[in-house]
């Protein structure tokens, strides 16, 4: 199952407040292109609520709305996120250790 870091977490709580009041908003993690050498390209956005078919992921007070094709590819993988000096948030996937 995804993980998210604690900056990752604190970056979607904030996102998700500042762009939505629905009381069930959540970060929307979406497929954007079949998978190439380079790997799955994601997008994220927050939404309102998710669509019929993604799956609900609840940590920590975040909720993430993520579509089949993106479930499969963070699956077992880590979600971390960052904000650089210009204000611009930027998330990275990584892998979970065993």
């Amino acid at each position: 199952m995804l993980t998210l870091t604690d900056n990752a977490t604190a970056i979607v709580t904030t996102l998700v407040s500042r762009q939505s009041d629905a009381a069930d908003a959540g970060l929307r993690i979406r497929s954007t292109a079949s998978e190439t050498a380079g790997g799955a390209r994601l997008a994220v956005q927050v939404t309102a609520h998710p669509e019929p078919s993604d799956h609900v992921l609840e940590a920590s007070g975040v909720r993430l709305f993520i579509d089949e094709p993106a479930s499969a590819v963070l699956d077992d993988k880590i979600l971390d996120a960052g904000v650089d000096e210009a204000g611009s948030v930027s998330f990275t996937v990584l892998p979970q250790t065993v």
